[in-house]
């Protein structure tokens, strides 16, 4: 027979088991609700971008030079386009990571705009994971198809983009002609997806864009050739200065891919070959903050 003081301690202990058994099961259920609550992030592709010296880069009429077409076995030919952007006068789109772009293509039918909409997030020390998980809690994760998901990848700078594009018809102009800031206004709000328009509040994104600063047009010419087997582009953008006496020229290699090891080590391989030819320029140009900045 059990004394008193052994029962109450054996009661005691068994006590302590059970409270220790149900808390374990609680822990592993919360875990298991929360992991299966986080969204899946989006799976993107990526783009490497770097810069080259114009001026080592271009001829007199701001052209590539026959050397750097030669050596990516690119044409002559060339393909413009006009770009132009949709911000308040204040960049609030801008400030919470949100571009709207117009842009004209040399290749397109008269009437013919493609209108992008574009959400951006910092990538932090390369945590390309973290970007992807933020974004994934704002909607933007592996089961959103509206938005094509991209990693942008300069020389040390990455960025994680999500984006809505649209092809636009709009009668009335001829060739490369960009659109009024009327008609940039009217067709961007027309063409506004859910999560740009109410991004913070219900209608914010349109509402921003009634009065909407049309910046630019930027003109740019676009060369594609060939290099490591796939395809690679290399754009010129001609950007008013800063006092505006004059432009800017911004000169930019590009070739994209679906894996992440193959963006770390081309770009490597890219970077190494530009430098060798005396093409390379170190640093990350950001084309779309200094278009607002200077228009």
């Amino acid at each position: 027979m059990f004394a008193q003081g052994q029962f109450r301690l054996l009661k005691t202990a068994k006590s302590a088991i059970l409270a220790a058994a149900l808390l374990s099961t609680l822990t592993l259920s919360f875990n298991s609700h929360q992991a299966s609550a986080a969204p899946s992030p989006a799976v993107p592709d990526y783009e490497v971008k770097l810069l080259l010296n114009p001026g080592a880069v271009l001829d007199s009429n701001h052209d590539l030079s026959s050397s750097v077409r030669s050596h990516f076995g690119m044409p002559s030919t060339k393909t413009k386009m006009s770009t132009e952007f949709l911000d308040s006068d204040d960049q609030d789109l801008n400030a919470e990571g949100w571009n709207v772009r117009v842009r004209k293509m040399e290749d397109f039918d008269d009437k013919e705009f493609e209108l992008t909409y574009k959400k951006r997030y910092p990538i932090t020390n390369g945590n390309i994971d973290a970007a992807l998980a933020a974004a994934a809690l704002d909607g933007f994760d592996a089961d959103e198809d509206d938005y094509d998901a991209q990693v942008d990848w300069g020389y040390q700078k990455q960025t994680l983009s999500f984006s809505n594009k649209k092809s636009v018809d709009q009668d009335g102009y001829d060739g490369m002609d960009n659109l009024s800031k009327d008609d940039a206004i009217d067709i961007a709000i027309d063409e506004a997806p859910g999560k740009f328009e109410d991004w913070s509040s219900s209608n914010w994104g349109t509402d921003l864009l009634e009065d909407a600063h049309l910046y630019g047009p930027v003109d740019g010419k676009r060369w594609t050739g060939t290099w490591s087997g796939d395809d690679i582009d290399i754009e010129v953008y001609e950007i008013l200065q800063a006092d505006g006496s004059g432009y800017d020229y911004i000169a930019e290699a590009s070739f994209k891919t679906d894996s992440r090891t193959d963006a770390a080590s081309l770009k490597t391989q890219l970077q190494n070959e530009l430098t060798q030819q005396g093409w390379f320029l170190a640093g990350d140009e950001l084309k779309t903050q200094m278009i607002l900045d200077r228009y």
